[in-house]
């Protein structure tokens, strides 16, 4: 199997004080590695969803963030099955920080050197009265900037300052810069979602091949590297 069509996934078990998580995933859809935790097989995860092109599989233990991650992968196009049991008799941040970073890390994990690709995706995307715009750069230049406007404390059980941080950790660990505005909304659910969405869909655009340009670097200095 050559380097242009094999596989882009990853996966991985990270264990500490205050979570333990599974993790496996492909940019691409369809099956998991071979390596993939075996407590990941046939998990019934809180957001779950499989079709002929994509598995998709959550428990984080905070029902909106397997949500929002749900509707990453879905509309992202990623096979994801991710499981967590994290600290939340202390609060939710260590969960939702730690399967972030996770997540971020399979993803650079999976997409390797980034030949051939478009490099930059962007995405609007509506839920209802709220708009999102996300733009996404396969940088190897982790930054992030996230502006949402969210008003509430919690959506359902997860801390609304913890969606922001939730992009902002990703992007990190993924090594990607990230822009997500809110534009408008007025719900803050609808608001979150729709970020999520226009994400997805900018880190499609981002991640897909580009047909004649197989190992070429997207880049004027020739490398995408430190």
């Amino acid at each position: 199997m050559t380097s242009t069509n094999a596989p882009r996934w990853a996966a991985f078990a990270r264990d500490t004080n205050e979570t333990k998580i599974q993790l496996a995933l492909n940019l691409d859809g369809g099956a998991f590695p071979p390596e993939t935790d075996s407590r990941l097989i046939g998990a019934d995860g809180h957001a779950t969803q499989a079709s002929k092109s994509q598995t998709i599989s959550i428990n984080t233990g905070i029902g909106f963030l397997d949500h929002m991650l749900h509707a990453l992968s879905k509309h992202a196009g990623w096979s994801l099955a991710l499981a967590c049991k994290g600290d939340l008799h202390i609060d939710d941040h260590h969960t939702a920080e730690d399967v972030c970073i996770a997540l971020g890390y399979a993803f650079a994990q999976a997409l390797g050197t980034p030949t051939g690709l478009a490099r930059f995706g962007y995405a609007y995307c509506p839920l209802d009265e709220a708009l999102s715009r996300a733009v996404v750069d396969l940088s190897n230049r982790p930054y992030s900037v996230v502006d949402m406007g969210l008003k509430r404390e919690k959506i359902g059980d997860l801390s609304t300052e913890m969606i922001p941080h939730c992009f902002q950790s990703f992007a990190q660990a993924a090594r990607i810069t990230l822009h997500v505005d809110v534009i408008r909304g007025d719900n803050d659910h609808h608001r979150a979602e729709s970020a999520f969405k226009a994400a997805a869909v900018a880190i499609r655009q981002a991640t897909s091949r580009v047909a004649g340009r197989e190992g070429e670097v997207p880049s004027t200095k020739g490398t995408l590297s430190v």
